[in-house]
């Protein structure tokens, strides 16, 4: 038989899609614009694999349902789907960074199921601002002059080079063309934006002559852009913002710092090598950009704090509201900010008390888990001590250290961890020479009940 016959024969053997979505049911309660979805989708993978590959050996009915079920399954599972987060990775992008306290998530709750006064001013009866009240509490945390809130960090330094530097050139050091996740490139945005990149100085060493020297009549801006997601040593340079401050305000240019990661806490006394995001401003920044997530434990946002002239600037941009915030966003974030302004952030916010999380605390609730998955007796389980980054781009130089509940499985610790992944709810956790490394600092009491029940139904 030849390759073509050999390929007709193997298709014509596949099921029709309603038989494939009545077997694929049968016995489950699976509904069936699912299951016909997924009788399509792997259909369609099956024939396009025969025909890459006609020596491949054919796929037996019961597979072909057996993968239409998991996909059906998957397309009815809540997307993002919940996880439980063993990894000790407070800022973790891939499972949605800083997890909102419940009070935010109230609100935002609220402004999705309610009629809501967004931009309606409830004292004159005319079209009010949607970002009048999260303007406010910004500059009150701040003292800045004014602020702005778009729907990340991303498309606030967007708005800012195309408002302040269109059809100019923005000097930036070598030193922080940033790539972080997803592939995101600063280059890139600038690209984006109508403005034109100036580069300036080296990858390790930049001196304030390089500004002085690139400063010209098509220079619209001068970015510093917080290096987020490393740091460099050794034989390096850079300028500060009390340095540049001067040079900018002499040839009147604006100075726009992108911190990536923002806090209106200073966390110095932690122990943390964090100030104040908008300390910026205080040393010499006309604006200041950050995520509103991240360490401000807030929704996805990208705030900007700086003067009355260039925020408005921004605002009167066509592109504001493009990037603008939706009600959900300001919910959240307006109910943040307003327990910031009352000294509660480190008490009620996810993020800070995951970061701030005492000593004791972790150890006992690591000898908690320790102890319930030892009584399993299928692994070796100790506790002890190791270090994890904060994630999501922030505090690159930072470790956090604490205990870690180490289980060394008599089978591959990998194969461990993707079945643990396919639980429900799904477990998140670090696999290091064959072992599995789980972080009290990112799970909660409640949680911890959870993932010994994973893991019960993994090796019990």
């Amino acid at each position: 038989m030849d390759r073509a016959n050999r390929v007709n024969a193997r298709l014509r053997q596949l099921p029709q899609v309603d038989r494939l979505v009545e077997s694929a049911g049968a016995g489950t309660d699976l509904a069936r614009w699912s299951l016909l979805g997924a009788a399509r989708s792997v259909l369609e993978s099956t024939r396009a694999g025969s025909l890459a590959d006609p020596e491949a050996s054919a796929s037996a009915l019961e597979d072909i349902v057996r993968r239409t079920r998991e996909l059906a399954r998957r397309l009815e599972s809540p997307s993002p789907q919940r996880v439980l987060n063993a990894t000790g990775v407070v800022l973790h992008t891939n499972l949605g960074r800083a997890p909102l306290a419940q009070g935010a998530a109230r609100a935002a709750a609220t402004a999705a199921t309610r009629y809501s006064a967004l931009e309606l001013d409830l004292e004159s009866g005319e079209r009010g601002s949607r970002l009048s009240q999260a303007s406010a509490l910004l500059c009150l945390l701040s003292q800045a002059e004014a602020g702005l809130v778009v729907n990340n960090n991303a498309a606030a330094l967007l708005l800012a080079v195309d408002t302040l530097a269109a059809g100019r050139e923005v000097i930036l050091s070598r030193g922080e063309l940033i790539e972080i996740g997803g592939s995101f490139r600063l280059p890139e945005i600038l690209g984006a934006s109508r403005a034109r990149l100036r580069e300036i100085g080296t990858t390790n060493r930049t001196h304030l002559r390089d500004y002085e020297q690139a400063i010209g009549p098509d220079t619209g801006l001068i970015l510093k852009v917080h290096p987020s997601c490393f740091e460099m040593r050794g034989f390096t340079r850079e300028v500060s913002l009390r340095e540049l401050a001067p040079l900018a305000r002499e040839r009147g240019i604006p100075l726009v710092e992108d911190r990536g990661s923002g806090t209106f806490i200073d966390l110095q006394p932690y122990g943390i090598p964090e100030n104040e995001s908008w300390s910026g401003l205080r040393e010499g920044a006309d604006m200041v950009l950050f995520s509103g997530d991240k360490l401000l434990g807030g929704p996805q946002a990208g705030i900007v704090l700086g003067t009355r002239e260039l925020v408005e600037r921004m605002q009167r941009n066509p592109l504001a509201r493009a990037l603008r915030v939706d009600k959900l966003t300001l919910a959240s974030l307006t109910w943040t900010l307003q327990i910031l302004l009352e000294g509660r952030g480190e008490t009620e916010l996810p993020v800070l008390r995951m970061l701030l999380a005492p000593a004791a605390e972790l150890q006992g609730r690591a000898e908690r888990l320790a102890k319930a998955l030892g009584e399993m007796g299928c692994a070796r389980v100790s506790v002890e001590t190791h270090g994890s980054v904060v994630g999501g781009g922030a505090l690159p130089e930072l470790e956090l250290s604490g205990p870690v509940v180490r289980l060394e499985p008599r089978r591959s610790a990998a194969q461990l961890a993707n079945g643990l992944r396919r639980c429900d709810p799904p477990v998140l956790v670090r696999v290091q020479s064959d072992a599995v490394l789980l972080d009290p600092r990112t799970l909660t009491d409640e949680e911890l009940e959870e993932v010994v029940a994973a893991f019960k139904s993994l090796l019990v």
